[in-house]
């Protein structure tokens, strides 16, 4: 049947840089499909994807490979046969996840596949290995007790027999040294994939340990200019503050010309009284002198004031004495009415009497 596809996504694929081994080098400029591929013939999986008519991922998953999660949406696993590194840069977590999850789930096909080989081909070793000893003591009794008819008879089919298992155990050794040839040069290229790992590792420590270097003094020129920018804002506040207080003072010098202009015309205004100042002279003048008359009449007033409250005084005396004799004829004439009274009383007695 061949190879089949059996997981299909799409992903913008990257390969690193083979001079620096450090830096992605984009191997498509949009999203491409990639799928993994099963070949039921040799009993092995792929990862394939063509961008056009280029083939830009052609590997053959092992059981030593390692698909490695690098960020929320990249993943990455290194491939020793082709002497690189690939990368995947998916459009969501979800598909990352169900990339890896299936490259987990490939990796372990693979590793079942290899043991099972591994199983048949010992097997065979084996089973090759007991014939060629069994076939000698099962020829013992008839080569012992038969004829030699019987031995000629036998001899034919046995020896081809022993030829055939031994022409099948040469070919089993043959290809398990070629596999064995095979392994090693796999062993070797995964060595040698991981010493440049180890020294891809080392220099990206190393260049870990410059960058954060270079991040400190980012930090220190990024606090250097939070500094300078406190500095600036302050000056700023401070230049706010300044263009206040020059509005404030633009007002107060507008208030202060208006107050001018005010005392100008109020003092255009005294000039021209100071003009009717002389007009004003000769009536305060002319109103003194009336009123120096005034106070004369006054003092005139006055003085008759005084006379007539002496005049007053006088009356009020001679009233006063008035009084006191009208009350005392008062008392004189209550007197009088009293008598009169009692005259009449008796009177009255009198001439009821008679």
């Amino acid at each position: 049947m061949g190879e089949q596809p059996i997981f299909t996504t799409r992903a913008h694929v990257f390969q690193i840089d083979p001079s620096t081994k450090k830096n992605w080098v984009p191997a498509s400029k949009q999203a491409v499909t990639v799928s993994y591929f099963y070949d039921s013939t040799r009993n092995s999986y792929r990862i394939i994807s063509v961008d056009g008519s280029k083939v830009i991922i052609n590997s053959t998953i092992t059981p030593n490979m390692t698909f490695t999660k690098t960020s929320q949406k990249f993943g990455q696993w290194a491939d020793s046969r082709a002497n690189t590194v690939f990368g995947l840069g998916f459009s969501s977590e979800q598909q990352l996840a169900k990339f890896a999850e299936k490259f987990q789930e490939v990796k372990e096909a693979a590793k079942l596949a290899r043991d099972k080989s591994q199983e048949k081909t010992e097997a065979s070793s084996n089973h090759s290995q007991e014939s060629g000893r069994e076939t000698p003591s099962s020829t013992q009794p008839s080569s012992i007790n038969g004829t030699d008819d019987e031995k000629a008879c036998h001899a034919g089919p046995v020896e081809a027999h022993l030829k055939s298992e031994n022409d099948r155990l040469k070919s089993a050794v043959a290809q398990g040294t070629t596999n064995a040839k095979k392994w090693e040069t796999e062993l070797q290229t995964l060595r040698d994939s991981n010493a440049r790992l180890i020294d891809s590792l080392e220099e990206s420590a190393t260049n870990v340990e410059q960058w954060k270097k270079q991040l400190a003094a980012c930090k220190e020129e990024s606090d250097h200019l939070r500094i300078k920018i406190a500095e600036l804002e302050a000056q700023c506040e401070e230049a706010e503050i300044q263009k206040e207080n020059n509005a404030k003072l633009s007002l107060r010098l507008e208030e202060l010309k208006a107050d001018i202009q005010e005392k100008d015309l109020e003092l255009e205004n005294l000039r021209k009284q100071a003009e009717i100042i002389p007009q004003l002279m000769e009536e305060c003048e002319s109103m003194t002198q009336k009123l120096q008359t005034a106070e004369l009449k006054n003092q005139e007033m006055g003085n008759r004031m005084e006379t007539l409250q002496a005049d007053i005084g006088e009356s009020e005396l001679k009233q006063s004495m008035l009084k006191s004799e009208l009350k005392k004829f008062m008392d004189v004439l209550d007197g009088k009415i009293d008598e009169l009274h009692e005259f009449r009383q008796g009177l009255s007695k009198l001439g009821v009497d008679n």
